[in-house]
């Protein structure tokens, strides 16, 4: 056995050609672009924001036209000779006491305000699942690479076995053992195949691409540093957080609501002003207020006051458990991160160089006789969970960071 072909699969290097790496940032910008879910918030928002200057506006001016006649039901029959026939026109305008078109206008800016911070919280959803779809995409090609470079390793060491089971140094059990684990790692590649197949399937779907759209290979994700306290995450969280601001203009919009319940006990008022031609008699002018009594106050505005009241107390109790549920997840998400930084820093440092040195010097003394094959097998097997244990961790890591982003509203990681 070539002890140079062993340790050059030992090293686990991949040679992929930069121009066929897939880069994260381009999918961001064509996520936020194409993604159904986004353009549909996006839509509610832009909906949201006609609502104000319509909810602000007086009621529709009407306008009566008619006549009244006399001796007959014939249109003008008697006018100018009964001083009771008459043709004319009204105009009629509905005013909302003062007060209340600015609070229904303030009512409905505060539920577009909500619908923009849910428009940003969508966007950030969508950004995380496509990070963590890139990445969790990322760990299964380099799983597969491992795969298959381990399998390479173990035919190697099978044609050195055959070697020496040919001359009688060696039990048909080894050969069998190697045959068995070169079996169980093209059994895992299959499956990791079609998790691939799946991973890509809801890159596409993110993206809004047809099913069984090509994607490249990701791109090596940088190990970023773990530099940011949880306090100062948490402050973020409450300044930037979507969830956050939409749950603090729903308590505005609720406030404003429980003023215009109250200012419904007050009457709305309406204007009526008409012209009305008498015939040869002198023409007829007439004015009018009309005042709608809030005479149901027992059973309408007295219900409505308490239903905002208890639509305000609704929205402060979304607020704080909001606010809870954002901080237990960040004090998780910020643990997990930390774990996972220290254990990837012992993987670098500790377990892979170690475990390489061992497989590398069990090589040449399996060939000379000093170890067994239970010993190489165990020392092969041993680099290729390290390895795909480093890059498990560096995924958890990476998913970890996305979901302090999506919670903070910032940005953690390079695009």
């Amino acid at each position: 056995m070539r002890v140079s072909i062993l340790i050059s699969i030992l090293t686990l290097t991949f040679v992929v050609n930069a121009e066929d790496r897939m880069l994260l940032q381009p999918l961001i910008s064509e996520a936020l672009k194409n993604n159904p879910e986004i353009l549909a918030a996006q839509k509610r928002y832009e909906a949201a924001r006609q609502r104000p200057s319509q909810a602000a506006s007086l009621p529709e001016t009407m306008l009566s036209l008619g006549y009244a006649s006399t001796g007959s039901p014939r249109p003008f029959a008697g006018l100018g000779v009964d001083p009771v026939a008459n043709a004319g026109l009204m105009l009629s305008q509905t005013f909302p006491f003062p007060g209340k078109r600015k609070l229904r206008g303030e009512i409905a800016q505060r539920e577009a305000d909500s619908e923009f911070w849910q428009y940003q919280a969508t966007q950030l959803s969508v950004i995380a699942r496509v990070k963590s779809a890139y990445h969790r995409l990322h760990h299964t090609y380099k799983t597969l690479d491992l795969l298959a470079q381990s399998r390479d390793l173990l035919r190697e060491i099978l044609r050195a076995v055959e070697a020496r089971y040919a001359v009688g140094e060696a039990a048909q059990q080894d050969l069998l053992r190697l045959q068995t684990q070169i079996s169980e790692k093209s059994l895992r590649i299959e499956r990791m195949q079609q998790e691939k197949q799946s991973q890509e399937a809801e890159l596409n779907q993110l993206l809004a691409r047809r099913p069984g759209s090509p994607l490249g290979r990701p791109a090596e994700p940088v190990l970023e540093p773990f530099d940011v306290t949880l306090e100062d995450l948490i402050a973020r969280a409450r300044r930037n957080s979507p969830l956050i601001r939409r749950n603090q203009k729903m308590i505005e919009r609720s406030e404003l609501a429980v003023n215009l319940a109250r200012k419904e006990f007050y009457p709305d008022y309406t204007l009526s002003a008409g012209y009305f031609n008498m015939g040869r008699m002198p023409d007829m002018y007439m004015f009018r207020v009309e005042f709608q009594l809030p005479t149901s106050w027992r059973s309408k505005q007295r219900a409505g006051v308490a239903e905002q009241t208890a639509t305000l107390g609704a929205a402060r109790r979304d607020y704080e458990t909001t606010d809870q549920a954002l901080l237990f997840r960040m004090q998780d998400d910020y643990r997990i991160a930390e774990t996972s930084r220290r254990l990837l820093t012992m993987y670098q440092d500790t377990l892979l160089p170690q475990a390489r040195l061992t497989l590398e010097s069990s090589l040449p003394a399996y060939q000379t006789g000093q170890v067994d094959l239970t010993t190489l097998l165990n020392n092969a097997l041993a680099v290729l969970e390290y390895e795909i244990g480093y890059d498990e961790e560096l995924l958890n890591y990476h998913l970890a960071l996305i979901r302090l982003e999506e919670m903070a509203g910032v940005e953690l990681l390079e695009r």
